[in-house]
């Protein structure tokens, strides 16, 4: 195996002239992106792309291991649609086989397997979504099921072959967790030949993900070099860091903006960033060219324009993005009057629960019923933290029982809802 996952492959090789036929492309590639590996073989499929006429087949898996994509994914999507506007072909890969055995990057611990019925439920919410962002005419869709369904287990032992158990150790995950002491099950280290041998069934001319998809789009050059075929170049995207400032964006950790979210909530979401992740979300979950973002913080740090404005700019055109424009402005003016003006919003959802057989319900497991909070646990965490009111009053009884009635509940700052209890 010859490419390594460390230094990229330009750095080795030296500067690559850039010719002048591609250069408005190659620039418009190269903004936002982290990486282009190897740089030569990229200007190469560019050249002969424009000079044969043939659009180029731009890869991307995902996995359906929940039903809802965020904004973190749009930022690999958006510059697949820079692509297709370019008048290439996407090829999104649905990894209803892959997402069997979940991908181990960035995980200290082995997934849970999750069953065939969930992966087919998460998939079909899809579709609606990516084409939010892609171009449906220019995209093919495929499910990786297709031929690993019919993978004998001679052809799972060949693509095993491919792959040396030291090199699987160089993923830093890996490695980490071997070094701990931690148990990496063998169906782990299927994943990326997986993901490699989906490049080689769609022949792949460019893969694209995250930086840390990195080492699974480097097999995926091996595989198909392996196989005959030209290897596929790797572009790399930033991260989006979530909510909470520290960790990638996802929905494990319920740090997301969901690009299927109603206007209120991507609104308020998008309000609730630190000002110093303005800059990041212009870049990666808007697309400003760099310059721009950086000098919108200028104007910021110099006093020029005040952060909130800037906040509320980039929350409008966000919400705009997955909804309108006229959402995004009553989105606007919900949360200002809300937030700014302390009033409850005009319509709240409703939502009827059912009392246990005594006639009374926890606070917390009416919580989490109402999908306020996801465990017990994180709904006392709420109560503690004085971030639950109940009909304009704080709540700090973590044994609180309720009874029949309707009640006006606020979770955090952003969350409201009628309960009726019944």
């Amino acid at each position: 195996m010859t490419d390594k996952p460390v230094p990229p492959a330009e750095s080795q090789e030296g500067p690559v002239e850039i010719p002048a036929e591609i250069a408005e492309d190659w620039a418009r590639i190269r903004e936002g992106a982290e990486e282009l590996i190897p740089e030569r073989d990229w200007v190469d499929k560019l050249v002969r792309s424009r000079r044969e006429k043939r659009p180029l087949r731009v890869k991307l898996g995902c996995d359906p291991s929940s039903p809802d994509l965020h904004i973190g994914h749009s930022v690999v999507l958006r510059k697949l649609r820079e692509f297709q506007d370019m008048g290439h072909r996407v090829v999104f890969i649905i990894g209803d086989a892959t997402g069997r055995i979940g991908d181990p990057t960035g995980r200290s611990e082995t997934r849970p397997q999750l069953t065939e019925q969930q992966v087919k439920a998460n998939a079909d919410t899809y579709f609606q979504q990516v084409f939010r962002i892609l171009d449906e005419a220019k995209t093919e869709i495929a499910f990786n099921s297709q031929w690993f369904r019919s993978l004998t287990f001679e052809d799972a032992i060949r693509l095993l072959a491919q792959m040396t158990v030291a090199r699987m150790l160089e993923r830093d995950d890996f490695e980490k967790r071997h070094a701990a002491g931690h148990a990496i099950h063998l169906h782990e280290f299927l994943y990326p030949l997986m993901q490699g041998y989906d490049s080689i069934m769609v022949r792949a001319d460019i893969e694209a993900g995250g930086t840390d998809q990195k080492f699974n789009l480097l097999v995926g050059r091996d595989l198909q070099r392996e196989a005959g075929q030209e290897p596929q170049v790797i572009l790399t995207m930033p991260l989006l860091v979530g909510l909470d400032g520290k960790n990638k964006m996802s929905k494990s950790l319920g740090n997301q903006i969901g690009i299927c979210e109603p206007p209120d909530q991507i609104f308020g979401k998008a309000m609730s960033i630190t000002d110093e992740m303005m800059e990041e979300y212009y870049r990666l979950a808007l697309g400003y060219p760099t310059a721009e973002a950086r000098r919108l913080m200028e104007e910021c740090r110099a006093g020029t324009a005040h952060p909130r404005d800037l906040k509320a700019r980039l929350a409008r055109e966000l919400t705009a993005r997955y909804h309108s424009e006229a959402a995004a402005r009553e989105a606007e003016k919900r949360f200002n009057r809300v937030h700014r003006e302390r009033e409850r919003p005009e319509e709240m959802e409703e939502l009827r629960l059912r009392l246990g057989s005594d006639g009374k319900l926890w606070i917390c497991e009416a919580l989490v019923q109402a999908e306020l909070s996801r465990s017990n646990g994180e709904a006392r965490r709420l109560i503690r933290q004085g971030g639950l009111k109940i009909d304009g009053q704080r709540v700090d009884d973590e044994m609180l029982e309720l009874g029949r009635g309707s009640f006006d509940v606020q979770a955090g700052r952003r969350r409201f809802l009628k309960i009726t209890l019944t």
